[in-house]
């Protein structure tokens, strides 16, 4: 017999509040809050690249170093946590060696997070790739914090024998600290999840549920959400939301607490 309910979270932005920093290229300035993933959905052949490797080894990397360099030297991987059209891994190095992208802008923007947000329980850095335009327009670097209720939230669904996962766009090693201070399993975490791999996680899970709650704040949710039973965007990042997002949600909330009452009506 089927299980009862399933509930599917995003991380960043959905489970934690973001603090979000950018460095343009073109002018090097230091933008914060940048939406990453919604720049990315407005190009075809732009993706948010991820460098699947922890702040430490890139803080040892020499300023003047090149990203590609960097990337070789160290044997860093790079994920896909969202993209628009043809994208892959592939063209993101060719383009990424194409350019004269320094550590030194990395490090910029991931010293710009660490310390406005020293205690994050997560940290990431990447960088957006225009594969049209053969260029890197931002270099990015995000820290979270969990929102005041998460845990909360997530404990009260424990109790209500209700099954969580997380699918998310970051990299495996950014969610495992998250996941375990919310008591997720790792086997139930999804790591460098794009718009296509969150909605088949969904729909996976629907051959084994009665009822899968998909719960995002990102265009990369939108799939997902709609392929969900009951999709539900939450705002409490308070960051502006495309309104085919909120078309997408059946719907949409304030605080992440109040999932609670939504799964309680389903039961």
């Amino acid at each position: 017999m089927a299980k009862r309910i399933a509930v599917v979270f995003d991380s960043a932005g959905t489970l934690l509040h973001m603090y979000r920093v950018a460095k343009e290229s073109s002018t090097g300035n230091i933008l914060e809050n940048i939406e990453s993933t919604a720049i990315v959905a407005k190009k075809n052949g732009c993706g948010l690249v991820a460098l699947n490797t922890e702040k430490e080894i890139i803080l040892r990397s020499r300023r003047d170093m090149f990203l590609f360099e960097f990337i070789k030297e160290y044997g860093v991987s790079i994920g896909i946590s969202c993209s628009k059209g043809k994208f892959t891994p592939d063209v993101a190095f060719e383009v990424i060696r194409g350019t004269s992208l320094l550590m030194g802008d990395v490090h910029d923007v991931l010293e710009a997070v660490t310390s406005r947000c020293p205690d994050s329980i997560y940290l990431a850095s990447g960088l957006i790739v225009d594969s049209k335009a053969r260029r890197i327009p931002y270099v990015l670097s995000t820290g979270g914090q969990v929102f005041s209720k998460t845990l909360q939230t997530i404990q009260l669904l424990h109790a209500m024998e209700v099954d969580m996962y997380i699918a998310s766009g970051d990299r495996m090693s950014s969610l495992v600290q998250l996941a375990e201070f919310v008591n997720i399993p790792l086997e139930r975490v999804f790591a460098f999840a794009d718009p296509f791999m969150k909605e088949k996680v969904v729909l996976e899970l629907k051959s084994k549920y009665e009822k899968v709650v998909m719960v995002g704040d990102g265009i990369n949710d939108i799939l997902a959400l709609r392929a969900a039973d009951i999709g539900i965007m939450t705002v409490q990042q308070g960051d502006k939301r495309p309104e085919e997002l909120r078309d997408a949600a059946d719907v949409v909330l304030k605080d992440i607490i109040k999932v609670v009452d939504v799964v309680k009506g389903l039961q």
